[in-house]
C-alpha cells in the first residue's frame, strides 16, 4: 500500500537532516508492508500478533533513545516525532498505543531503575520479546498523581502492594508493568508516591480486559493488587520520590501523543481529497464545490498549526531552551491544539466521505472513532488549560 503526498510541508533542515529523512521512508516502508494491509483485520479481531513487536524492533523501531548497551538507538526527539507522525499512517491508533506502550512503560526504568533493573528488563523489551506497560490511572482519577490510592507497604525486602489501576495500555498482554503505588500512608500528596516495577507472574496480581469505543486491536485492561509480594529491589529511583519521576514522563509522552496527532490529521486530509477528487454529485467531483475546498483547507490550516507548534517545542525539549514552567504550559497547549485539530479533521473528513465514511474499514472511521482517546489519554483537555494555566501565572 503506498500513501499519497498530498501536503508540501516545509521540513526545515535545522530539526531535518538527510539521516532523519532516510528514517522517514524506512519506518514508512514498515508501515506500508506490516501494519497497514492488516488494520482492518485486527481492529476486528481486537487483536494483534505478538510477533509485530518483534518485526518492529528488527526493522529498528522500537529502541530508539536507549542506549546501545541495552539494544537501543541513540537519537534526537524528531527521530521520535517522525517514528508516531509515520507509524500514524496506518490509521490503526490502537495496535499503535499497544506496540509502543513501552515508550511510557520503559523511561521511568531507564531514568531511574538500577544497573541489574535495566540490564534485566530493557534488551528483552527493546529487542520486541518482552512487553513494557505503564500502570498510573485509578478508579478513582487519572492525572492527579498526587492523589493514588494503591498502597506499598514495606515488609522486609518486600513490599505488599494492594490496589487496582485502570485503563492501562498493554494491560492484559504485558510482561513488565511501571507502577505508581502509594509508599508512605502518611503523606497522602506527592510526597508518598513511589514507582516498583510489578511482574505479569507476580501471586495475587490479576487483569481484566476492557472494552471499549475505539483503539478495538489495543489490549486494554483493568489491574489488580491483592497482597502483591514484590522485592524492594523492584523500586524504580528513591522510595516517596516517584511523582517527578512521572511527570517528566507525562510530558515526554504529551508531545508523542501530539506528533501522532498531526499524523493521523495527514491522514483524514488524504482520504477526504482522495475521495473528494474521485466522488462526483451532479456531475462534478466534489472537489470543485467550493464548500469542500474551503473544508480542505479548514483542515489543512490545523495541520499546519499542529506541525509549527510541534516542532517548535520538540527543538525547545531537546536543547532545554526557555522558561521550565512556560514549557510545561506550552506543552500542554499543544496537545489541546493537536488534539481539537485531530477532532475536526476526522469530523471534516467523514463529513466528506459521506455514507462510506460512516463505514467500518475506512480510516476516517476508525480515527473518528478514536479520537475520544486521545483528548482524554495522556492528560485530559480540562486538566491540560488548568495545568497550563498554573504555570502560566493565570
Amino acid at each position: 500500500m503506498d500513501f499519497p503526498n498530498t501536503l508540501t510541508a516545509y521540513r526545515n533542515p535545522n530539526y531535518y537532516t538527510p539521516e532523519h529523512e532516510q528514517f522517514r521512508e524506512t519506518v514508512r516502508a514498515f508501515v506500508a508492508r506490516e501494519m497497514a494491509p492488516y488494520a482492518n483485520e485486527w481492529d476486528e479481531a481486537e487483536t494483534f500478533p505478538r510477533e509485530l513487536y518483534r518485526k518492529a524492533a528488527q526493522a529498528g523501531l522500537l529502541g530508539l533513545g536507549y542506549p546501545e548497551e541495552y539494544g537501543g538507538t541513540p537519537c534526537d526527539i524528531f527521530y521520535k516525532l517522525i517514528l508516531a507522525e509515520e507509524m500514524a499512517r496506518s490509521g490503526a491508533g490502537g495496535v499503535n498505543a499497544s506496540l509502543k506502550s513501552h515508550t511510557i512503560g520503559s523511561p521511568p526504568i531507564l531514568a531511574a531503575g538500577s544497573a541489574e533493573m535495566k540490564r534485566r528488563v530493557l534488551p528483552a523489551v527493546l529487542a520486541g520479546e518482552k512487553i513494557s506497560a505503564l500502570a498510573i490511572t485509578e478508579p478513582s482519577g487519572g492525572s492527579d498523581v498526587a492523589s493514588l490510592k494503591t498502597t506499598a507497604l514495606r515488609d522486609g525486602d518486600h513490599y505488599v502492594v494492594n490496589g487496582s489501576k485502570i485503563f492501562i495500555t498493554s494491560g492484559m498482554r504485558a510482561d513488565y508493568y511501571t507502577v505508581a503505588v502509594r509508599t508512605n500512608p502518611e503523606d497522602r500528596g506527592a510526597g508518598g508516591v513511589s514507582l516498583l516495577l510489578i511482574e505479569r507472574d507476580t501471586p495475587g496480581f490479576t487483569r481484566t480486559p476492557l472494552k471499549k469505543m475505539g483503539w478495538w486491536a489495543s489490549d486494554t485492561a483493568q489491574l489488580h493488587f491483592d497482597n502483591c509480594r514484590v522485592p524492594v529491589s523492584n523500586l524504580i529511583g528513591e522510595e516517596n520520590r516517584g511523582f517527578r519521576i512521572v511527570m517528566r514522563n507525562f510530558n515526554s509522552e504529551r508531545i508523542g501523543m501530539a506528533a501522532g496527532a498531526y499524523g493521523l490529521q495527514q491522514v483524514c486530509l488524504e482520504d477526504a481529497l482522495s475521495w473528494a477528487r474521485e466522488r462526483k454529485t451532479f456531475g462534478l467531483p466534489l472537489v470543485e464545490r467550493q464548500v469542500i475546498r474551503h473544508k480542505l483547507v479548514d483542515m489543512s490550516i490545523r495541520i499546519d498549526t499542529t506541525r509549527t507548534m510541534l516542532e517548535d517545542l520538540a527543538w525547545r525539549v531537546e536543547h532545554e531552551a526557555g522558561d521550565p514552567k512556560t514549557l510545561v504550559a506550552q506543552l500542554s497547549m499543544l496537545k489541546v491544539h493537536a488534539m481539537q485539530s485531530l477532532q475536526f479533521c476526522a469530523d471534516t473528513a467523514v463529513q466528506i466521505l459521506g455514507g462510506m465514511g460512516f463505514m467500518r474499514g475506512t480510516r476516517p472511521e476508525r480515527i473518528y472513532r478514536e479520537v475520544k482517546v486521545n483528548m482524554i489519554g495522556g492528560g485530559s483537555e480540562e486538566i491540560m488549560k488548568d495545568l497550563a494555566a498554573k504555570q502560566l501565572g493565570y
